[in-house]
């Protein structure tokens, strides 16, 4: 065989090499049953936010952790030199722990709706998510949840600011600020703003435990899991 012959014969070779992976990559994923895909989305789905939850639904979850620690709204947080002259700085101090207390005790809360968010996940939904981007998990909760959670967080963080005694003063504040424009809606009552504030950390760790599932499907210690999010990478 000529040196020329050779060259074309090897790169027939690679070139069928690559194709045949291609196509059993191909029809790997193809061959994964409607069952399949939906156990093995379901058992990411509770993953996350059993994780999720057990991060966050804890003493000091909120108030340790730097991403999701919940601080005062900037305009409290720009007057606060101020008002540390009038001898506020304490309040201010303690209004900040028991905001993230109350969403500490407000996460677990979470997880019967999320548990049936999973359950009631349906081929279109399993379709989106293996087709959507690295978040697709998360998005899926946030559209499926977000209601239901934010009417259930809000009760409880009201009464537990309520038992610290400054969620008064703080909606007194900012509900005049908020006749000036100068604070949202959702900043007007400490219950208000603690709960969008829980629900995103929430979001925002189930997003990280998806991502690592994504980057690392066997380490997720499920077979199921990484049948379905390996053939994705």
């Amino acid at each position: 065989m000529t040196s020329i012959s050779a060259l074309f014969f090897r790169l027939a070779v690679v070139a069928g090499l690559a194709l045949s992976v291609t196509v059993a990559h191909a029809m790997s994923f193809a061959d994964l049953s409607n069952q399949e895909a939906s156990t093995g989305l379901k058992a990411a789905l509770d993953k996350g936010s059993a994780a999720a939850i057990g991060k966050l639904g804890v003493e000091n979850g909120f108030l340790n952790n730097e991403k999701v620690k919940i601080q005062l709204p900037s305009i409290l947080e720009k007057a606060r030199p101020i008002l540390q002259m009038t001898g506020k700085g304490q309040q201010l101090d303690e209004l900040v722990v028991s905001m993230n207390r109350a969403a500490e005790a407000a996460v677990p809360m979470a997880k019967p709706l999320l548990v049936n968010a999973v359950k009631s996940m349906t081929l279109t939904d399993a379709k989106n998510i293996l087709t959507g981007g690295e978040t697709s998990v998360t998005d899926f909760f946030r559209e499926k949840t977000s209601a239901p959670l934010s009417a259930k967080f809000l009760p409880l963080v009201k009464g537990v600011t309520d038992k610290a005694g400054l969620s008064a003063k703080y909606n007194g504040i900012m509900g005049q600020a908020q006749k000036f424009g100068a604070v949202s809606q959702q900043e007007a009552t400490v219950e208000g703003y603690v709960t969008q504030k829980a629900m995103d950390a929430l979001f925002l760790m189930i997003a990280e435990e998806e991502k690592s599932i994504r980057q690392d499907p066997l380490g997720a210690g499920s077979k199921a899991i990484s049948k379905v999010f390996s053939l994705l990478k």
